[in-house]
């Protein structure tokens, strides 16, 4: 459970409508898995705009409603808060609902066209043979320690990330090791991390159906790498 107005932090506000005085006992992207005292992040994907399904997610039980545009029809018993972006503020909503797990590991993201699950793996067995307990999110499968979990995108939603980096870090991980895809820097699914480091393998010309061009491919992966802390080490392959 968690406070509305603190679950905000970092996001860009544009207006709301409502109480931001309220507990939120859980933060969902898809209106069918809301349930009562519930935070609905209606985002506008490829396939569907979520937005579509905010009435649904009332339906459900939520209380509390991010979008970037607000409805035409409000609900007086809900909370409507408009951002500049519903994608970004499900990366921040997420690392703050759940106590910003990657500010307390060394998460290192791995970025390139190719190589991104072996050198995650590596890196993953690696140090967890040097004797530090450690996750690992892959294309492949998501792992803590020695429990394996089903993975069903190279990087998960915002908020299944942070779920699961707050499992990590309840069961003792001190370092992650994640694949960050093109995709997923674009989408804002790493928003709100914080990265002890990054590693870039590779760039071919894959992809393009989503970037369009190269040089958007290109920014993509740049971008990942220009919003990391000024502490953070970051590795590219010279090859």
């Amino acid at each position: 459970m968690a406070a509305l107005q603190d679950i905000l932090y970092r996001v860009k506000l544009l207006a709301v409508r409502g109480n931001l005085d309220l507990d939120i006992k859980e933060v969902q992207l898809d209106s069918r898995k809301v349930s009562s005292n519930c935070c609905f992040i209606a985002i506008k994907g490829q396939q569907q705009d979520g937005n579509a399904f905010v009435e649904t997610a009332i339906q459900n039980g939520a209380t509390a409603v991010i979008t970037e545009h607000f409805p035409e029809t409000i609900n007086e018993n809900v909370t409507y808060v408009q951002v500049e972006s519903s994608a970004a503020a499900a990366g921040y909503i997420a690392n703050n609902f759940y106590g910003a797990p990657s500010f307390h590991m060394k998460v290192v993201g791995v970025t390139g066209t190719n190589g991104k699950t072996t050198i995650a793996t590596l890196l993953f067995k690696l140090f967890s043979a040097l004797g530090y307990k450690c996750g690992l999110l892959s294309t492949v499968q998501n792992q803590i320690g020695e429990n394996i979990i089903p993975a069903s995108h190279t990087t998960p939603d915002a908020i299944s990330i942070n779920a699961l980096m707050r499992q990590m870090l309840d069961e003792g991980c001190s370092h992650v090791f994640m694949e960050c895809s093109s995709h997923a820097i674009h989408q804002h699914r790493i928003t709100g991390l914080q990265f002890a480091g990054a590693l870039f393998s590779n760039i071919t010309h894959d992809h393009l159906d989503y970037h369009k061009t190269f040089d958007e491919y290109i920014r993509v992966k740049k971008s990942f790498f220009d919003n990391l802390p000024s502490q953070a080490f970051a590795i590219s392959n010279a090859d």
